[in-house]
């Protein structure tokens, strides 16, 4: 299994935290689907087919969150609640108030959610306490936030840590693209975006095109900054950088496959051949992609570097 996206987060290096301290943590959290009443459930659910919230390789843990939602949509209460509103102004010879009205949308709601459908979104965490990694498999940060809502809640003192580097990703995508000389150990691929700073926020997308060093720098000379760029790393990992420190559209190349194929002969030890292959490759491309940023940029740099 590897991690599609990667939302980053910093820990101490080493955490000293074991699984069973974590799982203790968890378990109050832990999964209850929807009741009747319910439009939404969320908890810690077992990564594996056993009841460990925790599971760990190579001193590795991994976790996941099951969020469920009731599919109620607004049009159909609103169409109900319409309809409910029309047969009482004829019992009642007046339409119903504001009050009333709000009062039978709420009763509507409360019908209908029994028999609404529910969806089960999960999402994977994944923990690295020995180089000082937390990071979600989430598109945005936005879905990252509510699982560290959950883990601040769990957790005492949780010593988590947003990732800042040195360069923003941005200046330091632009300079890489201006200069057309990657970072060492990446090379640059196919896709890219390049946005205005200026009020238009004029964009140009580069999507599986040649990236001409020419036409790049024009745009750059122009006032754009990168805001999106695919990189391979050390020929193992292809992925795309974004402007916020997020990776997205990770991908193990052919080297790593291969490598996959031949790591258990059972789902329990190809599913933990490749979380270890995951954890091991992806712990080096995140050091590698700090260095290339200039450095961790810790609070107490930030105010240093104010009081300079």
């Amino acid at each position: 299994m590897w991690f599609k996206n990667l939302q980053i987060y910093r820990l101490p290096a080493p955490w000293a935290i074991s699984a069973d301290e974590l799982e203790s943590h968890l378990a109050p959290q832990a999964f209850t689907a929807c009741s009747s009443l319910d439009m939404q459930s969320q908890g810690w659910v077992p990564p594996r087919n056993n009841e460990k919230l925790v599971h760990v390789v190579n001193r590795q843990l991994l976790m996941k969150l099951d969020t469920e939602k009731k599919l109620l949509p607004s049009t159909v209460i609103n169409q109900v609640t319409k309809a409910r509103a029309a047969e009482l102004e004829e019992q009642q010879g007046f339409p119903p108030g504001r009050k009333q009205t709000k009062e039978l949308k709420e009763q509507v709601t409360d019908e209908l959610l029994p028999r609404a459908f529910s969806v089960v979104r999960s999402t994977w965490v994944w923990i690295d306490p020995v180089n000082g990694w937390l990071l979600v498999d989430a598109g945005s940060p936005s879905k990252a936030e509510e699982v560290l809502k959950l883990l601040f809640k769990a957790i005492p003192k949780f010593p988590l840590e947003t990732l800042r580097t040195v360069m923003s990703p941005a200046a330091a995508m632009t300079d890489w693209l201006a200069s057309d000389e990657a970072p060492n150990g990446f090379t640059v691929d196919q896709d890219t975006e390049l946005r205005s700073t200026a009020e238009s926020k004029a964009t140009v997308r580069y999507v599986r095109h040649t990236l001409e060093a020419e036409d790049i720098r024009r745009h750059i000379e122009a006032g754009k900054q990168c805001t999106r760029l695919a990189l391979t790393w050390a020929d193992k990992v292809s992925f795309v950088l974004t402007e916020n420190l997020s990776v997205k559209r990770i991908a193990p190349l052919d080297v790593l496959k291969e490598d996959s194929e031949i790591a258990g002969k059972n789902d329990d030890e190809r599913f933990d051949g490749d979380f270890m292959l995951m954890t091991g490759e992806l712990a080096k491309l995140l050091t590698a992609l700090v260095d290339a940023l200039g450095g961790q940029l810790r609070e107490n740099d930030g105010a240093l570097a104010q009081a300079a």
